[in-house]
């Protein structure tokens, strides 16, 4: 399992492993923490006290200092499983719900036509769909879009990148999408 590591501010910055918030956490670098911890490291006994030293890892870690104001500026990087997700796996022209293998990344604006590989021109499509839209728009193929394209905001991003989320995670970040995204479907 990972560690959702934020900023002071409570912004996600990354997905950590247990042992990265450990070294964290024993250079005093973590400001706050969420949920029960979940990982527990144990070290050598210590001369003075006898006592074993141990680290309680969370799965949610804020880290002193401060991030640039820029790195939230960019829009997250679009990738087929992200959009897939994003999407839930639905064609946007037919409706039908589809596993991976048979999807496709879908450019309501084809490329081929000046279209941009980008969040707000790209939805999910079956591969029959896709094929019968071709290097047309979707109203000269006469399909319909049943949904709209989005750019996820940073918390979707942490989310879509597929990782296995804890419930304390996942309560945490879905706090921060907004109602009418699809993630809370």
């Amino acid at each position: 399992m990972e560690v959702l590591q934020l900023d002071m501010s409570g912004r996600p910055q990354s997905w950590i492993s247990a042992r990265d918030a450990a070294v964290i956490y024993a250079s005093d670098g973590v400001a706050w923490t969420l949920g029960d911890a979940f990982y527990v490291l144990r070290g050598g006994l210590q001369r003075r006290t006898g006592l074993q030293s141990r680290i309680e890892v969370h799965p949610i870690i804020a880290v002193r200092g401060a991030v640039p104001s820029r790195a939230w500026r960019r829009t997250p990087a679009l990738s087929n499983p992200k959009l897939f997700a994003r999407d839930r796996q639905v064609c946007a022209y037919c409706g039908g719900h589809f596993t991976i293998d048979d999807l496709t990344r879908e450019h309501i604006v084809p490329t081929s036509r000046g279209g941009l590989d980008s969040w707000m021109n790209c939805i999910t499509a079956c591969r029959p769909c896709n094929g019968h839209k071709g290097n047309r728009l979707p109203e000269e193929a006469r399909m319909t879009l049943l949904y709209l394209p989005y750019v996820p905001s940073l918390h979707e991003d942490m989310i879509l990148r597929g990782r296995r989320i804890l419930a304390d995670q996942m309560e945490f970040l879905l706090a921060s999408v907004p109602r009418s995204s699809r993630l809370h479907g």
